[in-house]
């Protein structure tokens, strides 16, 4: 095996062998191997489609992680995007700008990895585009899910008075980063929620089915920047109890060595948890709502987060969610 891709494999070969890794395409009437995908929608169902990028040294490190974790992390930060919405997911499409000093053997395993976690979802690699890429390795995702007409939860139906609930755990990815950046060896637990962290389909579709959501997103910025999303598209503004945030004892045990480390919880990024406000107060006792979701705050009128501390006092962070265009 050679450090670059076989020149004797070729584009096409690597194709049909994706193909074949994939198997039975039986939710689509057409995969891969032809122009398009074809895929048939029941009249009162809405398509639901996402896009997304991830570039090696601004999303990922090769070092830090393996192409296998890369695959699954690949489609779970895409169907992430249709469980925002409350949706299914249905089908992902992968293009990957490749890289000479990328191995056949790293690929096919970035591939099996990919595969492995669409299975996770029941969603289908229904096709894509691989080229050369003389930079770094480029991946594309587009994701297609569908929901019931009328059913999709968006970004601007938070009311004042509605309480705000997350999913999960907040910061444990972007502490992960902070720690390797630190030249330190996380916890296995916040390598697991940077590498592979894992899209909340079966929450956010309670949520539309039940009709308990008026507003969601899913935070892949930051609880601040994706919060602050949804109040302006709602034109209402929020109060966070900073103690209500949900901390894993990972996190809270790095913590406890650095408070300031809760700037983390608040702006870290990629946590890909459900972000939603309800008019309801009651359903982190909610039984269908698994794994299970807390309530962190309130929507008010006017606009902007307040950040609540145990004392009255409000918090100031020092952090803003990732910007792609300050942040480089």
């Amino acid at each position: 095996m050679t450090a670059s891709m076989d020149k004797e494999v070729g584009e096409f070969a690597l194709i049909r062998w994706i193909k074949e890794q994939v198997g039975s395409e039986n939710t689509l009437i057409r995969g891969i191997g032809d122009d398009c995908a074809i895929d048939q929608l029941a009249a009162d169902s809405q398509l639901l489609t996402s896009t997304d990028l991830l570039i090696e040294d601004i999303h990922f490190k090769r070092e830090w992680t393996s192409m296998f974790d890369l695959g699954r992390k690949s489609v779970a930060v895409n169907v992430s995007d249709i469980a925002a919405m409350g949706g299914t997911p249905r089908a992902l499409y992968l293009s990957v700008g490749h890289p000479k000093q990328l191995s056949e053997m790293e690929f096919k395993e970035f591939i099996r990895g990919f595969i492995y976690e669409a299975r996770q979802y029941d969603v289908v690699l229904a096709g894509g585009d691989i080229c050369a890429s003389p930079g770094p390795l480029i991946i594309s995702v587009t994701v297609q899910g569908h929901a019931k007409t009328g059913a999709a939860i968006q970004r601007h139906g938070a009311q004042s008075g509605d309480t705000v609930y997350v999913t999960g755990t907040l910061g444990d990815s972007a502490l992960a980063l902070y720690l390797l950046q630190s030249g330190q060896t996380p916890p296995d637990f916040l390598m697991q929620r940077l590498h592979t962290p894992g899209a909340r389909v079966a929450v956010g579709r309670c949520l539309s089915e039940e009709g308990l959501a008026t507003a969601m997103l899913d935070i892949s910025d930051g609880l601040m920047a994706d919060l602050d999303h949804l109040l302006v598209a709602s034109g209402v503004g929020a109060e966070i109890s900073l103690a209500a945030l949900p901390l894993s004892d990972a996190f809270r045990c790095e913590l406890n060595k650095d408070r300031a480390l809760i700037d983390l919880a608040l702006a870290g990024g990629e946590d890909y948890e459900l972000l939603f406000t309800s008019q309801r107060s009651d359903l982190d006792q909610y039984p269908s709502l698994k794994p299970g979701v807390v309530k962190i705050g309130t929507i008010k009128t006017g606009a902007g987060i307040t950040l609540r501390q145990d004392d009255g006092g409000i918090y100031q962070c020092r952090r803003r969610g990732f910007d792609h265009f300050i942040d480089e």
